[in-house]
């Protein structure tokens, strides 16, 4: 009698886990990220996780604005403005505003493997070692260059950012909190919205509709930020077309007449007399019944 045989898989090798995940590990040379086990095991969102990995896989110098990482993932403004609030706030990421010498203002933004913004504690452990820049010989009657600005803080800093927005757009922004009271905007989100407001008053559209297009209908409640709200209606929402002209029917002209009485040319519905024989026979009949 032969022996049976077994389709089933051979046991598996002692220390092997019964059930969760089995890595299948590939030793990587290049196209790789490192990222510590703290971020990667983060607790909370997952978008915040994966818009961190991202940022760390980007070489220097590459865009990670909002709308940069709109194009790149699936989710929209708010679910990515959050995440990168989310990852400020751990101390991953740090956005400063500095001037340059020509007197613009840019964000700078850093992001850490290993949190250590300034103004927050840094967790315990050796900080991550960064490479030493090499020294650069002068040039000779070299002018010195000019010493960073730090960013500023406070007003002074919100008039540079609304510096270049248009002022009408602005007011209009502001004044959006005088009906809906949760719409306060910062300087940053006024400046971000007001090209596209300024679009709509360049179309004719008056301030108080787009008042009512931005505010009728909110939720009860916001996700997120508002302004992540108002800039999805203004970008949604078609802009009006030009108005029509209106045109002033004109009156039709009456064909001309010959007077009975002078025989005179006169514009009138039917023939008869013009004006001054009107006037002379009313006259004549007064004087008669006189």
């Amino acid at each position: 009698m032969a022996d049976s045989q077994s389709n089933a898989r051979p046991r598996a090798t002692a220390g092997t886990p019964n059930s969760g995940v089995l890595h299948v590990r590939t030793r990587l040379a290049a196209d790789f990220t490192v990222v510590s086990n703290a971020l990667a095991q983060r607790r909370g969102s997952a978008v915040t996780v994966g818009v961190a990995v991202y940022i760390l896989s980007l070489p220097d110098g590459a865009p990670v604005t909002i709308a940069a990482l709109c194009e790149h993932f699936s989710e929209g403004e708010i679910l990515i403005s959050r995440a990168l609030r989310e990852l400020e706030a751990a101390g991953y990421l740090e956005r400063r505003r500095e001037r340059l010498p020509s007197g613009r203002i840019r964000t700078r933004t850093s992001f850490y493997d290993v949190p250590g913004v300034r103004g927050r504690a840094r967790p315990p452990g050796p900080p991550p070692r960064r490479p030493r820049p090499l020294p650069q010989p002068a040039a000779p009657d070299a002018p010195s260059a000019p010493a960073p600005v730090p960013a500023l803080d406070g007003p002074e800093s919100a008039a540079l950012v609304l510096a270049d927005a248009d002022p009408e757009a602005i007011a209009v922004l502001t004044a959006l909190r005088r009906v809906d009271a949760r719409l306060v905007l910062s300087a940053r989100e006024a400046a971000r919205l007001a090209p596209a407001v300024a679009e709509w008053l360049a179309a004719g559209v008056a301030p108080r509709e787009i008042t009512e297009l931005l505010t009728a209908g909110l939720p009860d409640r916001f996700r997120g930020r508002p302004a992540g709200v108002l800039a999805f209606r203004l970008r949604e929402t078609p802009l009006p077309g030009p108005p029509e002209p209106i045109v002033v029917p004109r009156p039709a002209l009456l064909p001309f007449q010959t007077c009975d009485g002078c025989e005179r040319a006169f514009r009138a519905p039917a023939p008869g007399h013009c004006r001054t024989c009107r006037d002379h026979l009313t006259g004549d009949r007064l004087r008669a019944a006189g």
